[in-house]
């Protein structure tokens, strides 16, 4: 009940689409087995050396744990 009050409003549009897509990021994680904080803490570490023709290893269905 708490997060209800405090996500009502993103502050603008491009801020909710950016929470949006990081939820999603959480939930999918949750959904394929991962810890959501490991996952976006591994990935987060490895995205800025991440290969463009690489970048789907970072999803969650495909994240492997480093």
């Amino acid at each position: 009940a708490l997060g209800r009050s405090n996500w009502l409003f993103a502050g603008s549009l491009r801020s909710g689409k950016r929470a949006a897509a990081i939820m999603s990021l959480i939930q999918s994680a949750r959904i394929n087995g991962h810890d959501p904080y490991a996952y976006l803490k591994d990935v987060l570490r490895r995205l800025p050396t991440q290969k463009a023709s690489e970048i789907e290893q970072l999803l969650p269905h495909q994240w492997m744990p480093a």
